[in-house]
């Protein structure tokens, strides 16, 4: 009987110990596993090989008895594991409120607040009226960041909101201005 064999028995016994020291045992291979096995996913993925292990291992040994066979059988487990974890991630992805089938955007690479852009100004403009009369709150960022050019805690200052709101309400803002400019327009 090889060691992880006698650990996975001992964690059918119910002692701790066997699976602090399984998990040390069989880490390396598992990580090798989900490494491999992200590596096949598509760009721009968030998920890192070592959060799969721990999430997998959670899964598999996370109930009140884990059983396994003998080692085939945990690797077979812990993939299975694994598979299940990244279907849960794609539907969550796809999922209408999570965003699916909407196309990303980068935004490191547009600028909304220069000014001298003077299409871009005029754009902007013509959209902020209709932002106001759905969401007055994120036009007033939008006017106080993008005209006057106040800093986030400027504008908390103003608005009598946290940072995190004001960097809330200008994301949500800067999509719904570029998507009206993009696809209204």
């Amino acid at each position: 009987m090889d060691a992880a064999t006698q650990l996975l028995t001992g964690m059918q016994q119910g002692d701790a110990k066997a699976a602090e020291t399984l998990l040390a045992l069989v880490y390396k291979e598992l990580r090798r596993l989900a490494a491999s096995r992200m590596a096949r996913e598509a760009p721009g993925h968030t998920l890192q090989p070592t959060e799969l292990v721990h999430e997998a291992w959670l899964r598999m040994v996370g109930s009140s008895s884990p059983s396994f066979q003998n080692r085939a059988h945990f690797f077979s487990v812990a993939a299975e594991a694994m598979r299940r974890i990244l279907i849960d991630r794609a539907r969550r992805k796809l999922a209408v409120r999570h965003g699916g089938g909407q196309e990303r955007i980068d935004f490191e690479g547009l600028d909304f607040t220069d000014p001298a852009a003077d299409q871009q100004l005029l754009a902007v403009h013509e959209v902020l009226d209709e932002l106001a009369a759905k969401h007055p709150l994120q036009a007033d960022v939008v006017k106080l960041r993008y005209f006057a050019g106040m800093t986030n805690d400027e504008i908390a200052q103003v608005l009598g909101v946290s940072v995190t709101t004001v960097k809330s309400y200008w994301t949500f803002a800067r999509t719904w201005i570029l998507h009206e400019i993009k696809y209204t327009r």
